[in-house]
């Protein structure tokens, strides 16, 4: 097994995949995830709950939340407290773009590196910064594409001694949500830990309830829910709409709505 590794661990679906998948192959696993007063804070809780009951089970995990809840007053996204209301829909529509949050994943690269950097440093090893990063990521998110990354670790290179000691680990680069999660099914076997109780510890909705059930509307919880369809099983997180708590059913039946509608306007686009 490799030496280090550190992880940015948002709560979602794909971080945390990407958590099982660091801990079956590095033997010192860091994990951060950061408090920026996004509007969908339980996915910090379910990050907790995640790593809890991977300690549970025997897999250890140094876990620190990086408090940066001070930027939500200055930061100008739909996804923190005090922006606008979250837009429901596909992701390929304009109105998403209300969803990125300015800079922030040069935010969250920086510290990542900082302490990727200081754990080679202090342990004289090598460590790999681990990357969700896959090929649906999309295009309205500018700080997910490959130039802007191959720009940020050149700039981190240029401003820091020792910097050759981190490199990046990113087993998803070719693959979508689906494969992500159904490598997630493989590594739940592998670490002998069960696949629903990890997954009812994530959130993906950017429209969560007061009490935490995720919405299944909205571009995020679209995708995620595409994914499940994919991969032949329920979702074991709770879903709700307006109306209060829904099963995954009523959830199944609207993202293959939404996802048909998509496909038919597609074909429109391309006739036209």
């Amino acid at each position: 097994m490799k030496k280090n590794v550190v992880v940015s661990l948002s709560g979602g679906m794909d971080s945390s995949t990407l958590l099982l998948r660091c801990l079956s192959e590095y033997n010192n696993v860091t994990a951060l995830s950061f408090d920026y007063g996004q509007k969908h804070r339980v996915e910090l809780e379910r990050a907790q709950q995640l790593v809890g009951y991977l300690l549970q089970n025997g897999l250890n995990v140094n876990y620190q939340v990086i408090k940066l809840d001070g930027l939500s007053t200055l930061l100008n996204s739909a996804l923190v407290t005090g922006g606008a209301e979250v837009p429901e829909g596909h992701y390929e529509q304009d109105n998403m773009k209300e969803t990125v949050v300015p800079n922030r994943n040069k935010i969250f690269a920086s510290i990542t590196q900082a302490v990727a950097l200081s754990v080679a440093n202090e342990t004289k090893e090598n460590t790999d910064i681990a990357l969700g990063i896959h090929a649906g990521d999309h295009a309205i998110y500018p700080d997910c594409r490959q130039e802007f990354r191959d720009a940020d670790d050149n700039a981190f290179r240029l401003g820091n001694w020792e910097a050759e000691r981190v490199g990046y680990y990113t087993p998803y680069l070719n693959g979508d949500k689906y494969d992500i999660l159904l490598d997630g099914e493989s590594l739940c076997q592998k670490l002998g830990i069960d696949f629903d109780h990890v997954y009812a510890r994530t959130n993906t909705s950017y429209k969560p309830t007061p009490e935490g059930w995720s919405d299944y509307k909205s571009a995020s919880s679209v995708e995620r829910i595409e994914a499940f369809i994919k991969l032949g099983r329920p979702d074991p997180v709770q879903y709700a709409d307006e109306t209060g708590a829904v099963d995954y059913e009523t959830a199944r039946v609207y993202v293959e709505q939404v996802l048909a509608e998509y496909e038919l306007e597609q074909l429109k686009n391309e006739k036209s």
